[in-house]
């Protein structure tokens, strides 16, 4: 007698979307693989990175709490951070760990294998590549802003951003991932500095593009200033397309709910507003549109509902797994 296999799902992405949609999913029976942006070089992430010559953790920590299956207090104290006048002052516990078995192993991704282990992980992890990478951008003047931490505050409209090295490779274990996946999920998250830097891996990002998988791209609720001021859905998709030379995505899913009106003032503020999603133009570019209300307010902050995206993303999975069993 077989036992049948779970339905895999890739989510790629970073920053703080990826966390929020993860400790949704986890919740459902499928095979879970984040891959996960290793460009970040501030706070931290930045320091350790700097310091020990290796891939910066805090993006990786975030996820691995997400998938974690441990008590409260375990992953708490994982994500607790350092507030003294000495060097330690900043750090999270968690990277400090992830430095430390890096530095046992002598490789990032066994370290956070093990770390998996120890958190009791509900899935795979795995660094879009094996080592740290700086994410340029090349702005509409001409200028190039070197470092993801910077990019949002030049001040100046991005027109593409771009790897150093450029050649850099992912795991064989991403890629074997991609390829067998019912269901790869782009974000949330950041556009330039969180989603890009994994698809710019150049193998990876091939490898996204040709995958027999149903490809959906979450797009972000509110724009950003100093990525995506005044963008539209479409925007974002052509962007992507833009820097990925060929157009893959067959689903997107944003938000209709309205955002309360107090709230959209405190964004715009921020020089930041909903993402308006414009159906002809979606439609143009051969991407069907899921509208549902998936926004959620958490300490005054609009964030993905995980629960109701881990939802529609449940129900896109077994979808697909049943139309490939049916055909």
């Amino acid at each position: 007698m077989t036992v049948e296999a779970k339905p895999r799902i890739v989510i790629i992405g970073g920053g703080t979307g990826l966390p929020v949609l993860l400790r949704g999913m986890k919740k459902y029976d499928v095979d879970i693989t984040a891959i996960v942006t290793v460009a970040d070089d501030g706070g931290s992430s930045g320091r350790l990175r700097d310091e020990m010559q290796i891939p910066p953790p805090g993006d990786i920590r975030n996820v691995l709490a997400a998938l974690s299956d441990v008590e409260p207090l375990i992953e708490e104290m994982f994500q607790h951070r350092f507030k003294t006048t000495n060097e330690l002052s900043g750090h999270s516990l968690g990277n400090l760990i992830l430095a430390a078995m890096t530095s046992i192993t002598g490789n990032f991704s066994h370290a956070i294998q093990e770390m998996s282990r120890v958190l009791n992980v509900r899935g795979k992890v795995l660094p879009a590549a094996n080592r740290s990478v700086v994410l340029n951008a090349e702005m509409e003047d001409g200028t190039i802003v070197s470092g993801e931490s910077k990019i949002p505050y030049s001040g100046k409209r991005i027109k593409k951003v771009f790897l150093d090295p450029e050649d850099v490779r992912p795991l064989p274990e991403t890629i074997h991932e991609i390829q067998e996946a019912d269901l790869i999920v782009i974000g949330p998250g950041s556009l330039y500095t969180s989603i890009l830097p994994n698809l710019l891996v150049k193998k990876l990002g091939r490898e996204v593009c040709k995958a027999k998988a149903r490809k959906v791209y979450i797009c972000n609720l509110m724009t950003q200033a100093g990525e995506t001021h005044n963008f539209t859905a479409s925007d974002h998709v052509k962007a992507i397309y833009a820097h990925m030379g060929c157009g893959f995505l067959d689903t997107i899913l944003v938000n209709n709910e309205s955002i309360p009106p107090e709230v959209e003032l405190r964004y715009k503020e921020e020089l930041a507003r909903p993402v308006q999603f414009d159906l002809d133009r979606l439609k143009e570019l051969g991407v069907e549109v899921l509208q549902e209300e998936i926004a959620t307010l958490e300490n005054n902050v609009i964030r993905h509902d995980t629960k109701k995206v881990a939802e529609i993303l449940y129900s896109l999975i077994i979808n697909e797994t049943k139309n490939r069993y049916n055909a």
